[in-house]
């Protein structure tokens, strides 16, 4: 049915994540509808990508066990063994050692309200994973969605973040004035 409506809309994708790319974090932007998960999980059919997200392990447990696991929830664990927490990050970076193929999305604007600081947990999972960050972008000028980039980090912080926010900062989204790149990131 999500591919279905995706043409029926008439979106196409015109960039794909490369098959040798087993492991990402892959970031979608810019999330200010919830027309983004509809069109989204076309694309992701489309392509054929099957990625994850990763949620709180009590939300791996009836009523919502099912509906989760076949949505592609992966549950995190922030206990370790030695009963001390984790970082959410840690428990992200870990789902990627027991995974042959993980490509795990992360919004980073973590609401469809405007933000001008994106959350950058991501950038952190994937530096500790060792895996690059794929982006996914939604332009809705162009009715074009896809995978367009891959950034291998490099542990300076500030420079990939602004490739990052360079890439983003033309794309279209449904309500524009809802979507900013994140402002202190974007800066040189």
């Amino acid at each position: 049915m999500f591919k279905l409506i995706f043409r029926l809309f008439g979106w196409k994708i015109t960039h794909y994540l490369p098959d040798e790319i087993k492991k990402c974090v892959v970031v979608v932007a810019p999330h200010t509808s919830n027309w983004e998960f509809v069109f989204g999980m076309g694309a992701i059919k489309i392509m054929k990508l099957y990625p994850r997200f990763a949620i709180k392990k009590e939300w791996i447990r009836f009523p919502f066990k099912h509906l989760m696991l076949s949505s592609g929830a992966l549950a995190i664990d922030r206990n370790a063994n030695n009963g001390e927490k984790k970082s959410t990050v840690d428990a992200m970076a870990d789902l990627f050692k027991t995974h042959d193929t993980l490509r795990l999305i992360i919004t980073p604007e973590g609401t469809r309200s405007r933000m001008e600081k994106w959350k950058t947990g991501f950038y952190h999972v994937a530096m500790k994973a060792n895996v690059p960050i794929a982006l996914g972008f939604m332009d809705y000028e162009k009715k074009e969605c896809g995978i367009d980039k891959i950034i291998y980090p490099t542990g300076d912080f500030k420079a990939d973040m602004k490739k990052i926010m360079d890439f983003y900062k033309n794309v279209k989204a449904r309500h524009p004035q809802n979507f900013s790149v994140d402002v202190e990131l974007s800066k040189e």
